[in-house]
């Protein structure tokens, strides 16, 4: 697929994300995803891990791993990484209630970032929980825990610069699929603890570094 292609997939793609609240009533489980990839290879990791709702507790988790097969283009994450991602949600046997994707939602140039089209394939209700900003602008959230500013683009909303810790870096949130911009913020908040990323991403992280450097490690005595 030509950059040309996969762009008008993207398209294509957000005009069917759903922005309402769909979340379960009662929520129970919500999923953290997360990608790390080998240094100086082309292996690459996708970790899923569950958690029970409200308490966060830890009830599954799940991995997958591949070759690169997809170049790396700013805007075009999600052809990268989802069949990785897809493959270790395969391997669940919880379904989740909720997603977060450690990337973005709509907030994105053309309105597909990873945790959309994800939501998409999933049909589940997914937010995207970004460290760095993609697109769009916005005023600087205030310094406690819960403060937040619009994420603007075209004169539309397609985030929140949240603070989810007080005086550190703030997280950019976005709807990925089946929630709302108010639903994405709460949900973020209630899932963290004492650390800038919400727990289940923050968790799946984790578990894509140790995966990462345990194939290191195996590499290196195979060699």
């Amino acid at each position: 697929m030509s950059y040309r292609e996969a762009a008008e997939l993207q398209r294509e793609l957000a005009r069917r994300v759903v922005l309402r609240n769909e979340l379960p009533d009662p929520l129970r489980t919500v999923a953290g995803v997360d990608v790390s990839y080998e240094k100086h290879g082309d292996l690459f990791f996708a970790g899923v891990v569950v958690l029970s709702f409200p308490d966060l507790e830890v009830v599954e988790e799940a991995s997958a791993s591949a070759r690169v097969h997809f170049p790396y283009i700013p805007g075009l994450l999600s052809f990268r990484e989802l069949p990785v991602v897809l493959e270790a949600f395969r391997r669940l046997e919880t379904v989740p209630g909720a997603i977060l994707v450690d990337g973005q939602g709509i907030a994105h140039p053309r309105g597909l970032g990873v945790a959309s089209h994800l939501g998409l394939w999933l049909d589940r209700p997914t937010v995207g929980c970004a460290k760095n900003r993609l697109c769009g602008e916005h005023a600087e959230p205030g310094t406690a825990r819960g403060d937040a500013a619009p994420l603007m683009m075209d004169d539309m909303q397609v985030g929140t610069v949240l603070r989810t810790r007080d005086r550190v870096r703030p997280l950019y949130v976005s709807p990925g699929h089946k929630v709302d911009h108010a639903t994405a913020v709460d949900l973020v908040l209630a899932c963290g603890k004492k650390t800038r990323m919400p727990e289940p991403t923050r968790l799946a992280h984790i578990l894509t570094n140790r995966l990462r450097r345990e194939a290191g490690a195996e590499g290196k005595m195979k060699g």
